[in-house]
């Protein structure tokens, strides 16, 4: 009887090799042939699923925000306006192991994609879900009476985007300078500026 694949597994078994590679040695050395070894598939095998490097790149893009989805629509968030929209866009910080993973591997990815004009299009859909939960939030927030009225959503909406962009780089460059808790604290601060 043949062997049933599920390709959907197997495709991310090789984002998550992928993800290995690029935290241990980074994107440079995630070639083809270094994510099939972490894999433990033969070069071949991975070319089945990601004829290039840019295809498996992308790939592990999607996958990050896959995961960031998954885990924004299993999360409850109950309880006011404010800490409900603000345990949202901590779900895009790099607040625990996971998610500081997950922001390096962006931030690797975005770097690596910046030369590379195959790119570019993941690359602006990883960054417009961005903008997309910072409008949400916004819009949240006027609808809840927690935006003040002389707040232009648009802009409030790019300047929330500008800071969660911020706080992920600051984390990911000195993170002894920005524990989760003050990511937190400035967040909160953030939200309730935008009532005043």
């Amino acid at each position: 009887m043949p062997k049933i694949v599920d390709h959907q597994v197997r495709r991310e078994e090789i984002a998550e090799a992928l993800w290995r590679v690029v935290r241990r040695d980074g994107v440079g050395a995630a070639t083809v042939r270094s994510i099939a070894a972490e894999a433990g598939w033969s070069p071949s095998a991975l070319r089945h699923y990601f004829s290039t490097q840019a295809e498996l790149l992308a790939f592990a893009m999607e996958h990050v925000v896959t995961r960031v989805r998954a885990r924004i629509e299993t999360t409850d968030f109950q309880g006011p306006v404010r800490v409900a929209v603000r345990r949202l866009l901590e779900e895009l910080l790099p607040m625990d192991a996971e998610r500081r993973a997950e922001a390096e591997v962006w931030l690797r990815l975005t770097t690596r994609a910046q030369g590379d004009p195959t790119a570019t299009d993941w690359l602006r859909r990883a960054n417009d879900g961005t903008g997309e939960v910072a409008a949400i939030v916004v819009g949240v927030l006027a609808a809840e009476g927690e935006l003040a009225g002389h707040r232009d959503p648009g802009f409030e909406a790019a300047r929330l985007h500008a800071l969660i962009d911020g706080l992920a780089i600051h984390v990911l460059t000195r993170p002894e300078s920005m524990p989760p808790e003050r990511m937190s604290a400035l967040l909160a601060a953030h939200l309730e500026d935008l009532a005043t």
